[in-house]
């Protein structure tokens, strides 16, 4: 059961599902972020969801929007550009220049103002501002971003190349579904894995914190949640539908590359954590990527470690821009989409987040003290100041690992053999062997301060790789140095 029935046909089954895609920070804006710009958070400065994290800023404005993929695309490969929906979560903040500013790179621009609303929102239409309100068939915006797409398809140029990004906050909350779907999936609620309500042991301290067993109320929460946002991806598929069919009766189908993916995971209960997202899990991290076009052979699996920062120099590659002239830090995934022989690959990638939390305590919940945030339900927080942590994700012919470190007190290590322990239930920091964690460590460090192609070189597990223990030094200094050097 899965509320993507026609986009797994129209896209998975006439195409190629990367069974490994990730994203290096599993939040929105730096996500996103990742996404426009093929870079690492700790590249494009965007941490978190807030102004002060640099989402949607004048400082993101000035010196990144202009090399966005889009940017490029426009600037130098002639296309035309459309952009539909939820861009930055700050995006329109009176702050930035409001709704009126349209970022260099597209021809067409209706953008979400702020974060993510299914009713009662304003648009940016090329920079004027548009009042929605909450009539369903004129107003869901599910719905309003289809028909602008197919819009665009109808009248746009045809002798120009098009790039379109359609941005649905679904299934993102508030999780409104359209009402003809408002009663689906009644009886299904979030997976119960073996990592389901279970206390976290031998993790950091905001899991540790988390309550065991979950309340009642906690549980009917998040399987509600997980039902409405099955319920408002049934529009999104919709949207997939039409928008496939229209390229079709177009005559551009088959000379069209179709990518379809998130910006990050989900958790419902692992670890007792209610509902959200930002932790260095799978469940959080890992994203759904299926790519359909010319040259990618039907209904294919790849199993390559792919992450959110190769969207941008993959598209671009496919345009025909040379990659060298970019500061991004991702690899075209063309070569894997063509099924290239003998493909060079990455066996590892950078996961960072740093965390967002409020120097107040939570008015609710009193005894927690400052710095915590999103505590909902039950006091259980799902952030705060110091959930920063930075991991190196290994994906090789001999190891499925993930090494992580937080900049807190503890300066705390989670270390997971995923071939072992799918759902990262064991912590093995202290029993894998020392010379493992410190390759791990020094890889981490090479990785959080690479650019461009040095976020490229071999990892650890690659043949390729040269470690010279000479090089092993006490580090924690230069990271947090680093992390506060990036806090803008």
């Amino acid at each position: 059961q899965t509320p993507l029935k026609k986009t797994n046909a129209l896209i998975a089954q006439m195409g190629i599902t990367f069974l490994n895609a990730y994203v290096p920070s599993a939040l929105c804006c730096p996500s996103r972020a990742s996404i426009l710009t093929g870079k690492y958070p700790h590249n494009h400065h965007v941490v978190n969801n807030t102004l002060e994290g640099n989402c949607s800023s004048r400082l993101w404005q000035k010196i990144q929007e202009p090399y966005t993929f889009p940017a490029l695309l426009k600037a130098m490969c002639g296309y035309q550009t459309f952009f539909a929906g939820k861009y930055l979560n700050e995006y329109g903040a009176e702050d930035a220049g409001g709704v009126g500013h349209v970022p260099p790179g597209w021809s067409f621009w209706y953008a979400l103002e702020k974060n993510s609303k299914y009713y009662n929102y304003t648009l940016s239409v090329n920079g004027k501002a548009r009042r929605h309100g909450e009539n369903y068939s004129v107003d869901y915006l599910t719905d309003v971003l289809a028909n602008m797409s197919l819009d665009f398809l109808e009248y746009k140029s045809n002798f120009e190349p098009f790039f379109m990004m359609i941005s649905t906050p679904a299934p993102h909350s508030p999780w409104t579904a359209a009402p003809q779907y408002a009663k689906s999936f009644q009886n299904v609620s979030a997976p119960r894995n073996s990592n389901f309500n279970i206390h976290g042991k031998n993790k950091h301290w905001l899991i540790r914190q988390a309550k065991t067993p979950m309340t009642n109320s906690s549980i009917q929460f998040l399987d509600d949640a997980y039902r409405k946002r099955w319920q408002t991806l049934l529009s999104v598929d919709d949207l997939i539908e039409k928008v496939v069919k229209k390229l079709e009766v177009n005559g551009e189908l088959d000379n069209t590359y179709i990518f379809y993916t998130s910006d990050n995971g989900f958790h419902t209960g692992q670890f007792s954590l209610p509902i959200d997202k930002r932790q260095l899990y799978e469940f959080d991290i890992k994203v759904p990527l299926l790519v359909r076009g010319p040259g990618i052979k039907p209904n294919q699996t790849n199993k390559m470690l792919v992450a959110n920062i190769d969207l941008g120099p993959t598209i671009l590659d496919i345009a025909g821009y040379d990659l060298n002239k970019t500061q991004m830090d991702g690899m075209s995934l063309l070569p894997l989409l063509r099924g290239d022989k003998n493909v060079t690959w990455r066996s590892d990638f950078l996961v960072e987040y740093q965390g967002e939390g409020y120097n107040g305590s939570d008015p609710t919940c009193p005894g927690l003290g400052p710095g915590v945030t999103h505590c909902f339900p039950d006091c259980v927080c799902e952030d705060s100041y110091n959930n920063t942590y930075a991991c190196v994700r290994t994906l090789s012919a001999s190891w499925d690992l993930q090494y992580c470190e937080f900049d807190d007190r503890e300066v705390f290590v989670e270390v997971y053999n995923l071939t072992a322990d799918p759902h990262q239930i064991n912590n093995i920091a202290k029993t894998i062997d020392q010379e493992i964690l410190e390759k791990m460590n020094y890889r981490l460090m090479m990785l959080q301060s690479c650019s461009g192609a040095t976020c490229r070189t071999p990892g650890v597990f690659d043949p390729g790789y040269r470690f010279d223990p000479r090089l092993m030094f006490s580090n924690h200094g230069v990271r947090a140095r680093r992390f506060s050097a990036q806090s803008l």
